[in-house]
């Protein structure tokens, strides 16, 4: 384990952005196929055995990889997490020191809101759009998809994202602060890839009649 420490350290002490990108690759594709298990093996519920429809007996067949979904995924995290992340995290870290003592309230917070409000709804934004794209759906169908993941997938990583910002920003370096991430991305890419395969499950429309009943106060 130290061996690989060190030649990680190694390899980001001389291609900084080769590292991240490659590392960033690796994670997101793994991370979707941890998505593909959870989906299938979660579609094989006991109480769905007993009346078989032919759906839900293309459910039971053995687990196979979606490869082209696995290349769609990693290669979001190769072009766009890896490279963007790395510079986002050291030119915010610039950016903040001018304005904040490090390690003050002020300055973890600063990183927080500006992570959580900036990068991450582009990150999903774009992570859902890309996806839907690189599977071959129209520019419509991924609007309605964006439509339908977005404010879900917001409204729970908003739960958990914070609380690991926190701890980033706050005790690890900054050249480590996007392997930190990457390391919790393997979870949250996941999570994304579980969130887009779901497509219109039940649980989305909560929020999805949430954010209408607001619209509808609003015109009030």
């Amino acid at each position: 384990m130290r061996r690989l420490w060190r030649w990680y350290q190694q390899c980001l002490a001389s291609h900084p952005v080769r590292t991240q990108v490659v590392s960033s690759g690796i994670l997101w594709a793994s991370g979707d196929i941890g998505a593909q298990a959870v989906t299938h093996y979660s579609a094989r519920r006991p109480d769905r055995r007993a009346n078989n429809t032919p759906e839900d007996k293309d459910k039971d067949k053995e687990f196979k990889v979606d490869w082209r979904r696995v290349g769609i995924t990693s290669s979001f995290g190769f072009a766009f997490v890896g490279p963007v992340g790395h510079y986002w995290y050291e030119y915010l870290d610039r950016f903040i020191r001018r304005r904040f003592q490090p390690n003050t309230f002020k300055f973890v917070a600063s990183k927080v809101a500006a992570d959580g409000f900036l990068f991450g709804p582009l990150d999903l934004l774009l992570f859902f759009s890309y996806v839907g794209l690189g599977q071959g759906r129209s520019v419509e169908q991924v609007k309605e998809d964006v439509k339908r993941d977005f404010i879900p997938a917001l409204a729970l990583g908003g739960m958990i994202w914070p609380a690991v910002q926190i701890a980033n920003f706050r005790f690890i370096p900054v050249r480590y602060q996007l392997l930190y991430v990457n390391l919790f991305c393997l979870l949250d890419s996941c999570f994304l890839s579980w969130i887009e395969q779901q497509g219109d499950a039940s649980w989305k429309q909560w929020f999805t009649s949430f954010h209408k009943i607001e619209d509808q106060k609003s015109k009030v």
